[in-house]
């Protein structure tokens, strides 16, 4: 029910009129949606019946009420119960229903789990999220330290197991490879967080691995590729990347046959970097003019033309580029469709955008393995959000080894003449 309403607008217990509502709305839909679940689950099994004719399923009552913790608040739920007498066939036990909305260990939405990586990330020591959250929840029902202990622990669990799984069965037929630097409670002050993102045959994306390295190191890198190939991972067709050697020579020496894509954001950046800033924003327009070319043929062109415009006077700028041509334009050779995905690392810039604005540098106490399994848990939760690649269904095409022009598919390529 309703709390009455004080003169300043808020009810008995000090909070607002409005967020009584959101809770009682919840708690009511809630309730709503498991006395259907239970329903619905015994009217299917109505057939079921004893020797004497009587129901092997049917309601009994309700679970003592508890608090679970939403994005709405702190919602009281009193769950039905079933008393499912069915006995399984294989192992002799009773059979038990189990709701798939509210599961008897659940004391908090997974969203609520969500919001805990962050803090932690942000610098939040566990000790400090029970007053942070639970004034602004209406609760500390499931945020006690113990609590957040216990999660921290299943997330370096279930990041060990994500790095453990076996990639056989996995087709990633572009990698992005970055790394980021965090400066989030890892041991190393030099460390960094090596990051593998790729695409599926089916055009999705999905984070491949997530490894702390040092100063993205060949060595580093040469360790995880290692480790993805021997979990089964087959060599992609094209890998994206920066400057940075050490994946690079890691790339060559594990997958010799995938070809390299140099990142136009970073060589952007580092071109302009050896410029003074009064040349800058014409050799970033004639950057441009490169990568956005509508073909190789005009991409090459439009080098020539950047290295005849600033060539006399910074060669090291154009040397940047020229060194690089064949990896910087790979792209091209492959579909049109799939070009403004594969000339850049985007795809885990943009996640760990998010995750920069969250953090600070912190010194403090924390394990490397827990700072990976919340940089996990982050990615993990970025995931869901991520969408497929433009024109999915050209991917597989790519890893068949179909050949593209221009961008476009060639059905029938011309025979080499003998």
């Amino acid at each position: 029910m309703l709390s009455v309403v004080n003169d300043d607008g808020t009810t008995a217990n000090g909070s607002a009129l409005i967020d009584e509502i959101v809770r009682e709305g919840a708690r009511r839909m809630l309730a709503a949606a498991l006395e259907a679940e239970v329903n619905t689950y015994i009217a299917e099994l109505a057939d079921w019946r004893d020797e004497q004719g009587r129901r092997l399923v049917v309601r009994n009552g309700y679970h003592q009420p508890r608090k679970v913790t939403t994005a709405a608040g702190a919602v009281e739920v009193k769950a039905p119960r079933v008393n499912d007498k069915r006995v399984d066939e294989t192992t002799g036990e009773r059979k038990r229903f189990s709701s798939a909305i509210l599961p008897p260990w659940c004391r908090k939405s997974p969203k609520v789990s969500e919001v805990l990586p962050l803090l932690y990330l942000h610098g939040l020591s566990s000790g400090d999220f029970v007053p942070a959250l639970a004034q602004f929840l209406g609760s500390a029902a499931g945020l006690s330290p113990a609590t957040v202990t216990r999660l921290t622990q299943q997330w370096q669990a279930d990041h060990t197991a994500f790095m453990d799984r076996d990639l056989a069965d996995v087709d990633y037929v572009y990698v992005w490879a970055d790394g980021i630097h965090l400066n989030v409670r890892l041991e190393e002050a030099k460390a960094c967080v090596l990051v593998l993102v790729g695409v599926r045959a089916d055009g999705s994306k999905e984070l491949v691995a997530l490894k702390d390295g040092y100063r993205e190191s060949a060595e580093s890198w040469a360790d995880l590729m290692r480790d993805c190939a021997r979990r089964g991972m087959r060599a992609p067709v094209l890998a994206v990347g920066d400057g940075a050697l050490g994946f690079w020579k890691a790339l060559t020496e594990v997958f010799p046959e995938t070809r390299e894509q140099r990142c136009w954001v970073h060589k952007t950046a580092n071109v302009l970097d050896s410029l003074p800033k009064s040349a800058q924003p014409g050799a970033k327009k004639a950057i441009q003019d490169i990568y956005n070319a509508e073909d190789r043929d005009h991409a090459e062109a439009a080098v020539k033309t950047f290295a005849q415009l600033y060539g006399a006077k910074f060669p090291k700028a154009v040397k940047k580029i020229t060194d690089d041509q064949e990896q910087l334009l790979a792209f091209f050779d492959f579909p049109a469709e799939h070009w403004i995905h594969l000339r850049t690392t985007n795809p885990i810039e943009s996640t760990f955008s998010t995750v920069r604005l969250r953090t600070k540098v912190t010194r403090g106490a924390g394990s490397r393995t827990a700072a990976l399994a919340m940089v996990f848990k982050l990615i993990e939760s970025a995931q869901q959000r991520w969408r497929a690649v433009n024109a999915p269904h050209l991917v597989a095409l790519v890893r068949a080894g179909a050949r593209f022009e221009r961008g476009q598919l060639v059905e029938r390529p011309k025979a080499t003449a003998a």
